[in-house]
């Protein structure tokens, strides 16, 4: 087996459990996001919640990880929209953000 081949194979391997990773990571933040929505009884639209950012960060023992920023929207009419976001750290979520008018349903991880 060739250089060539060995990176090749090395490449693939990387960007599979890049997308494997990922799609584990966007799995949490959705069920994480669509938990306070059910409480405060409004509709989480599950269709709008897209990555928005990804990139290197250290968590608190010092490990690089990815740190992503998903956005989303809901609805508590029907009519409206109101933005929210999520942020993950790894498989942590690290901050979940809703609209005020969810009294109590800001979550903040440390």
């Amino acid at each position: 087996m060739s250089w060539f081949e060995i990176i090749s194979v090395g490449i693939l391997g990387v960007l599979f459990w890049l997308w494997f990773e990922s799609t584990r990571v966007y799995e949490i933040a959705v069920k994480r996001a669509r938990s306070p929505c059910h409480v405060s009884d409004v509709q989480f639209l599950d269709s709008t919640f897209s990555l928005e950012n990804i990139k290197p960060a250290r968590v608190e023992d010092g490990r690089l990880a990815l740190k992503r920023t998903y956005t989303f929207v809901y609805s508590d009419t029907g009519n409206t929209r109101q933005p929210g976001s999520s942020i993950m750290l790894g498989q942590e979520v690290q901050f979940l953000n809703v609209s005020p008018r969810l009294a109590g349903t800001d979550i903040t991880l440390h």
